[in-house]
């Protein structure tokens, strides 16, 4: 039997943002609203839809060889087991809305006297990541009780909750819900992590690395096109000075010895 690579894709608010950063990179990923084994384009590759918030387990325990998930769910899947048991394999900045970090931050109704972690001694914070936001305050010296929240986190405060530690892109749930923020725990992006023991075999372990390239390649090609032009050499320096190249442009003899062909990339 031919070899293949586990692999977890994160269902929920990444879902839409990962199978088109997979299609970027060259891969046709379908998912369908039945099932949790979306099909891949790549015989190599078997892929298994997986919470983010769980995909650190399900990688660390072996039932799938990679996946993609948060910094955020790693760091908490790490608090929770007391050690680090996945290898971070690359960054991919990505997230739902753009391609960038988000962040987790505590958020206090905008009417609240509260302006410091500080003053949310004896309260009640709503938070998905409660082991980190639990060492968060440990390490503030504050003691608070952390509850977790099955979503609509926003809604909580003042009512149901004194705070929340609450995920944002944009910023513009914590708004519509007239909160603030007063700290940042911590800032997440997407990672491709690992199996250790898997990358033990070297085939997976290629598999792994070839597949961070090309989704590596796909982030770092948003936004940019390829620009191709024929050029009198005459005008060559000129123009060059005119094309913001991120490197060099590739210039090309024509069989008309008094022009060229220029060939670069720009920003979109």
């Amino acid at each position: 039997m031919a070899p293949k690579l586990k692999l977890g894709l994160p269902k929920g608010s990444l879902q839409d943002a990962t199978v088109q950063l997979f299609a970027r990179a060259g891969f046709a990923v379908n998912v369908s609203s039945r099932s949790y084994y979306p099909s891949i384009d790549d015989p190599e590759i078997e892929c298994l839809l997986i919470r983010a918030q769980e995909m650190a387990r399900y990688v660390a325990d072996g039932v799938i060889d990679a996946g993609l998930t948060g910094q955020d769910w790693i760091a908490e899947h790490a608090v929770a087991s007391g050690t680090s048991v996945v290898t971070p394999i690359a960054d991919l900045v990505y997230a739902k809305a753009s391609f960038g970090r988000v962040k987790w931050v505590l958020a206090v109704p905008e009417d609240s006297p509260f302006t410091s972690p500080k003053d949310l001694e004896g309260k009640t914070v709503a938070t998905e990541l409660v082991r980190v936001t639990e060492r968060y305050f440990r390490e503030q010296g504050v003691n608070v009780n952390v509850e977790f929240s099955w979503g609509a986190t926003e809604v909580k405060p003042p009512v149901l909750a004194d705070a929340i530690v609450e995920v944002t892109e944009t910023g513009s749930s914590l708004r519509a819900n007239r909160l603030r923020v007063i700290d940042t725990l911590m800032e997440s992006n997407t990672q491709l992590i690992a199996n250790t023991k898997a990358l033990g075999d070297p085939w997976k372990k290629t598999k792994v690395d070839n597949l961070a390239l090309l989704l590596r390649a796909a982030i770092e090609a948003h936004g940019r096109v390829g620009l191709m032009l024929n050029v009198e050499r005459s005008n060559l320096q000129s123009i060059l000075g005119l094309l913001p190249a991120l490197q060099r442009p590739t210039i090309s003899p024509l069989s008309d010895d008094g022009w060229v062909a220029v060939n670069t990339i720009i920003e979109e």
